[in-house]
């Protein structure tokens, strides 16, 4: 079972799905490797992205394995993988090719027990633009589930909560002048640069939570200026603000459009995840992990977003959890092997363990 899982992430490593074609591509291979296995295969397309399901069992209560193979840009030499000190090397062996490859060798090994629930599992081909194409789409036809874990990179650890996106824009004005004679002007660069760090004084940017010390505020685009000889009389300034749960983004707007000077041009933005740390369901998961890694298990809240935004947004629990690794978006990128061993050991002790379904009144309610 363990070569079986290993050849299996190699082969997901070895094809470059770091463009459309190439994550489609990706997702044929799992769904013919799923089909070859005995497991039923449902595939979608969505705005020219492949996505499949793939659900066995029976019962009300319906877990949910999300993962996607699409991957960053990388070098040619990324997509061959090899092992070095216990570590599979190669672009998207930890985000997130080797979750999905867990998530796929756990749902063999479950077919045909007699499991109490239903196990869903989607593998997707967008999430590193957003998953909007995908389990997006899934989500809006109904593939919800009842609990969804998202196979990400996270150290055997839970994630429960995720901080929200929020990206705007901000244009400010000033007035030209001659550059040799700046005092005659109000450069719009210097004003903004002002009104860059009244925001990070604002209410919300001082707020902490048990997980989070702040909301994180990045400036990550600014354009202004047309000539050395001009004092700029308009700056833009793009931020990307990631928001706690608890935090309203309506709130975060009107904060900052409170200030002076400031022309507010909301982007898009997607909610915080905060999956509830009490859920019966991450208990039961949590003595697994325990059982496994022979350490406590590790909650904790992700400063970047997944797909588990989706289903968070129709009251659906959803949590990131998935093997160890490293370098992940970076030329070294690992996974290590134990890791991802046990992270399909934990799945199919977790859908194997006849309890998941007593949880599925506590669901509904949390859904309202």
């Amino acid at each position: 079972m363990a070569c079986l899982v290993l050849k299996l992430l190699n082969d997901l490593i070895s094809i470059d799905s770091s463009s459309v074609e190439g994550a489609n591509e990706a997702v044929r291979f799992c769904g013919d490797w799923l089909q070859g296995n005995g497991l039923p295969v449902s595939t979608f397309e969505n705005n020219g992205y492949t996505m499949l399901v793939s659900e066995i069992g029976s019962g009300d209560f319906t877990l949910v394995l999300n993962g996607h193979v699409d991957v960053v840009a990388a070098k040619a030499g990324q997509f061959l993988p090899f092992e070095r000190d216990g570590k599979i090397y190669g672009r998207g062996s930890a985000d997130m090719k080797s979750g999905v490859a867990a998530m796929m060798s756990a749902l063999s090994q479950l077919n045909g027990m007699e499991l109490g629930i239903r196990v869903q599992l989607q593998i997707v081909s967008d999430e590193e633009i957003g998953g909007f194409n995908c389990t997006g789409f899934l989500v809006e036809k109904g593939y919800r589930g009842d609990f969804a874990i998202c196979g990400e990179p996270t150290g055997l650890g839970i994630a429960n909560q995720a901080k929200g996106v929020l990206r705007t824009d901000l244009r400010v004005t000033g007035e030209a002048a001659h550059g040799s004679r700046p005092w005659e002007g109000i450069n719009a660069i210097e004003k903004a640069y002002g009104i860059y760090g009244e925001i990070l004084r604002l209410p919300f940017a001082c707020e902490s939570s048990d997980y989070y010390e702040k909301p994180s505020i990045n400036l990550a685009k600014i354009n202004a200026g047309s000539a050395y000889n001009v004092v700029p009389d308009e700056c833009m300034m793009g931020f990307d603000i990631r928001y706690l749960p608890g935090q309203d983004k309506d709130e975060i707007l009107r904060q900052i459009s409170g200030i002076e000077g400031v022309q507010l041009i909301p982007g898009m933005f997607s909610n915080p995840v905060n999956t509830d740390r009490s859920h019966p369901f991450l208990q039961l998961l949590g003595e697994i992990v325990q059982r496994h890694t022979e350490r406590e298990a590790n909650y904790f809240g992700q400063h970047g977003s997944a797909d588990t935004v989706f289903f968070s947004k129709y009251g659906i629990p959803a949590i990131e959890f998935g093997p160890a690794g490293g370098n992940w978006h970076g030329d070294e990128e690992y996974v290590e092997i134990d890791s991802v061993l046990a992270f399909r050991n934990i799945l199919v002790e977790l859908a194997s363990s006849g309890r998941l379904a007593e949880f599925k009144g506590l669901t509904e309610k949390e859904r309202g």
